[in-house]
């Protein structure tokens, strides 16, 4: 049996007991001057609001926001093969949740954000299975009608949610630079918690499995990996990290509503940075959430009247020249003859 597992899952098998080389092979981690770099930027943004204004507090929050949220598409459709591009409806969710808690109850911001988690796993949990046995396209299309009609639902309840009118949350106390501070701290820390969770679960079992699953459920079932199953914890993990992020949003901005929150431009803008950063990578989602909004800020500032254009060259740009993403050309150690090498291929 291990024979025929190992023939079926060559991938499954060579990862099954994962050793520090492997790791590194992986994730890039083999590369010391790009560990270094990380290592660096990480300090670097460890101590942002000591030298940075408002500004580029504000930027750099909505970085580490995106690139959170961007890696919970990736242990779903990274990892588990499942595109789930209405994953926004847990962003929604969680922020409805945080501010019902906050302004209807009187509730702390970390409570609201804890019930806007617990309410993204319990609708995973009850849409997971009937959506999860759907594949490709059609999975894709569910998701979407399941945020629409979770949008519309919203969007009724006014005496509860407000409706089209929205909820204003609460201003958090303090001063405007203490603030965004806050926030930033925040944020950064959930993109490190969401890299941490990435991490354990490309490494893990379930994780393992979700990989054979995406690269042939039937071979993965017919071994006897139980497939839905699997499915469900890895959109389950990614209900949380959105629902969690969904919270945040909604005390960062002070006021939400429908259109704003279950926007699929949202999603679009994810899975925009989920493709350029590397499906199923560890690394890619972060780096491509930086490149996006960095590029997106300075084209905004710059040349106001071409910003969608501009924006849809540049990523056709390093589609064409990195079309496994950031992730792979960071492997090949970012030089200029591997880019050119990448782009033929």
């Amino acid at each position: 049996m291990p024979k025929l597992r190992d023939s079926l899952f060559p991938r499954l098998a060579a990862h099954s007991l994962p050793t520090p080389a492997s790791i590194n092979r992986r994730f890039g981690l083999g590369n010391t001057a790009f560990a270094m770099l990380a290592m660096v930027a990480a300090s670097l943004l460890l101590f942002g609001p000591s030298f940075l204004n408002l500004y580029w507090m504000r930027i750099l929050s909505n970085a580490f926001m995106f690139a959170t949220l961007a890696q919970a598409i990736n242990i779903i459709a990274g990892y588990t093969g499942y595109p789930a591009f209405g994953n926004v409806v847990f962003f929604g969710l969680g922020a409805y949740s945080t501010a019902i808690v906050m302004v209807k109850y009187q509730g702390s911001f970390v409570t609201g954000v804890l019930v806007g988690v617990l309410v993204c796993v319990l609708f995973a949990l009850v849409f997971g299975p009937p959506l999860l046995r759907l594949r490709g396209h059609y999975f894709a299309i569910a998701t979407l009608g399941v945020n629409e009609a979770t949008r519309a639902v919203v969007n009724n309840l006014t005496e509860f949610t407000g409706g089209g009118m929205g909820l204003s949350v609460p201003l958090p106390p303090g001063e405007a630079i203490a603030n965004a501070a806050f926030f930033y701290y925040l944020l950064y820390g959930t993109m490190a918690l969401s890299i941490f969770i990435t991490y354990r679960f490309s490494i893990s079992r379930i994780g393992l499995e979700c990989c054979a699953i995406r690269d042939d459920e039937r071979k993965a079932e017919a071994m006897g990996i139980h497939t839905t199953r699997n499915k469900i914890m890895a959109w389950i993990i990614s209900a949380a990290l959105t629902g969690m992020v969904g919270g945040i949003f909604a005390y960062w901005f002070s006021y939400i509503e429908p259109p704003v929150v279950f926007d699929m431009a949202i999603s679009v803008k994810l899975f925009v940075i989920f493709l350029l950063g590397g499906a199923g990578t560890l690394w890619g989602p972060i780096v491509a959430a930086f490149f996006l909004e960095f590029v997106s800020t300075f084209i905004w500032s710059e040349l106001l009247n071409y910003h969608l254009g501009t924006m849809g060259v540049i990523i056709v740009l390093v589609v064409i020249f990195l079309p496994n993403g950031f992730a792979a050309f960071l492997r090949e150690r970012a030089s200029l003859a591997a880019l050119f090498r990448i782009g033929r291929k």
